[in-house]
């Protein structure tokens, strides 16, 4: 009786009229199930019988707006669930230990190196036997890829991570040898993920030890007070940990959640509030008194986005921005700030979801002195209701928005500046990493040149967040074990940072069938990337075409796999 119960209570709540007409129903259920357990009667077996086709009825053709009224306690209990194994049973379900991984294999002529993850095998970025490619044409009605390394497209900037309070602070509860383990899991390109690009938050954030100032003294015109050694106390001694890992500078770009509290009509840097217009040219000043800081510590920024989730008005640090705004603050205050710097800084707009990144776009590119100001246009992605509980079901993610907006401005760069998944750790998830691997691929083919994930380490829990916002991160860091955990998204993330290197261009690929889903780099080396996604339960072999040439493949259900081919196969290089 409990289930019909919740699914009027569901439809109550997503359809009024829906669950009116199923509350009569439920009315007759009870009387004829009592009915049946007092007098078994030939009338109430009757009714029971047809009871219970209409609830099979019910279940069949309406049970999406049962999940859809419960989305976000079904998503809070399937977190709660997962936290509650690991941390009382210790199960990890995909996730593995970490552990460094193997250098990434070198293609020889005439053949396909594959490397590939699959969900329930085992396979974590697992090197298997290489293809042969030969001269020839895909089979009669075969699924096929076809690569066109001639059609090129943008050029790729790198992958990367945020440099947090919080990812910094779990990092120092671990055992220096664990340290050293998650730095290189992520910087360095012969055992790790070669990432090359950093963020910041400038001021605190969620992931952040409470709420904080560079500037806390009130009415600081002049910024006489401001200061970045709270950044020396954790954040700064692990950007620094990764470029020597990564063996290079990592690309640092700073983002402001919100001004200091007494520059916003709300004085306070959480729950929503604007800037004040009085205290504009200030806060512009402040984004290069942050930079000047940063390269007088020796670590130079290459450039800031305006303001991160300028729409979104949380409990956490936030500052608003309509369209109008962020164009104007960009035009009367920041450009001419940053430009005047010296320091060639660049500038990212929207820094928000993708549901809006186009009008953001337009409205900005639209004045030509905004215009000139902006490097490219940056955006996080969430929305999308499979994996968000508080998204419009008609569906946000708007893949399609990333290639109107380089339609609008071919000239001008397009960057994921945040992904990670709400609500807590979720250890061992492999949907996340299909979710990774979908987005990126989508982002990519769609002329993204960067990919920047959220924390980079976070703790069993997913956090720690002044706010309790717990999210999910590619590698998790239990301290109270000392225990590292790659999750599946790391080795997601892997299949594409490892392989596709900075200065690669996207070339032409094109599926002949919709559950292969795929993108396709040249390096700078001249070797041909390949990466392609299964997200069915089905196998699906298929022709691998380039140039003349196919490789016989399989695509396991459930699986990420990247295919690597030498330059010597290659028509063009």
């Amino acid at each position: 009786l409990l289930w019909p119960a919740s699914g009027v209570a569901a439809a109550l709540a997503s359809n009024k009229v829906l669950g009116w007409m199923l509350f009569p129903i439920c009315v007759l259920t009870f009387t004829s199930v009592t009915s049946f357990l007092y007098w078994r009667s030939l009338v109430s077996i009757i009714f029971c019988i047809l009871c219970a086709g209409y609830w099979t009825y019910i279940y069949i053709k309406w049970w999406w707006l049962v999940k859809m009224g419960y989305r976000k306690e079904l998503s809070e209990g399937k977190a709660w669930l997962t936290r509650w194994l690991y941390r009382k049973v210790g199960l990890t379900f995909y996730a593995s230990p970490a552990s460094p991984l193997p250098p990434p294999p070198e293609p020889t002529a005439g053949e396909v190196s594959i490397v590939r993850s699959a969900r329930g095998t085992g396979e974590r970025m697992t090197s298997v036997p290489p293809l042969k490619l030969e001269k020839g044409w895909p089979g009669k009605g075969q699924p096929t890829l076809i690569i066109d390394p001639t059609v090129r497209f943008q050029t790729h900037d790198g992958f990367g991570t945020a440099f947090t309070e919080a990812s910094a602070k779990v990092l120092a509860e671990m055992s220096s040898a664990n340290q050293e383990r998650i730095v290189e899991a992520y910087f360095c390109r012969k055992t790790g993920l070669g990432f090359n690009i950093g963020r910041l938050h400038m001021n605190s954030c969620d992931f952040s030890d409470g709420n904080w100032s560079c500037c806390e003294k009130e009415g600081d015109a002049e910024l006489e007070s401001f200061t970045v050694e709270r950044y020396e106390q954790a954040i700064l001694p692990l950007v620094r940990r990764a470029n020597k890992a990564a063996g290079e500078a990592v690309k640092l770009f700073a983002s402001p959640w919100s001004p200091p509290a007494w520059m916003k009509d709300k004085p306070q840097m959480c729950h929503g509030g604007k800037l004040k217009p009085e205290w504009a040219a200030t806060w512009a000043k402040f984004y290069v008194k942050f930079a000047e800081a940063l390269k007088g510590k020796g670590l130079p920024l290459w450039g800031f986005s305006v303001q991160n989730e300028p729409q979104a008005e949380l409990s956490w640090e936030n500052c608003l921005y309509n369209h109008d705004e962020e164009r104007d603050f960009i035009r009367d205050h920041l450009g001419p700030a940053l430009k005047g710097s010296g320091m060639d800084l660049k500038l990212i707009a929207w820094d928000h979801n993708r549901d809006d990144l186009f009008l953001r776009a337009h409205t900005i590119y639209s004045d030509p002195v905004a215009a000139e100001f902006v490097y490219g246009m940056g955006w996080h992605w969430y929305g999308d209701p499979r994996y968000e509980w508080w998204a419009d079901a008609a569906g946000m993610a708007c893949f399609e928005n990333v290639a109107h907006v380089h339609a609008l401005r071919p000239d001008k760069h397009l960057w994921v500046t945040e992904t990670c998944q709400e609500l807590g750790p979720h250890i061992g998830d492999w949907t996340t990493a299909e979710r990774y691997a979908e987005s990126i691929i989508r982002d990519f083919n769609n002329w993204c040149e960067a990919w920047v994930d959220w924390n980079l380490v976070l703790n069993e829990f997913g956090g720690p967040n002044h706010k309790g916002n717990e999210c999910s991160a590619p590698i998790i860091a239990d301290t109270a074990r000392d225990r590292v955990l790659l999750q599946p998204s790391y080795y997601a993330f892997g299949h594409f940072s490892r392989y596709i290197h900075r200065g690669a261009q996207r070339v032409l690929c094109s599926s002949s069938r919709d559950c292969l889903l795929a993108t396709a780099y040249i390096n700078p080396d001249g070797s041909l990337v390949v990466v392609v996604l299964n997200q069915t339960e089905h196998y699906k072999d298929f022709d691998l075409m380039v140039g003349g040439k196919v490789a016989r493949a399989q695509g396991l259900p459930h699986s990420i796999t990247t295919y690597i081919i030498s330059a010597k196969d290659l028509d063009a290089k």
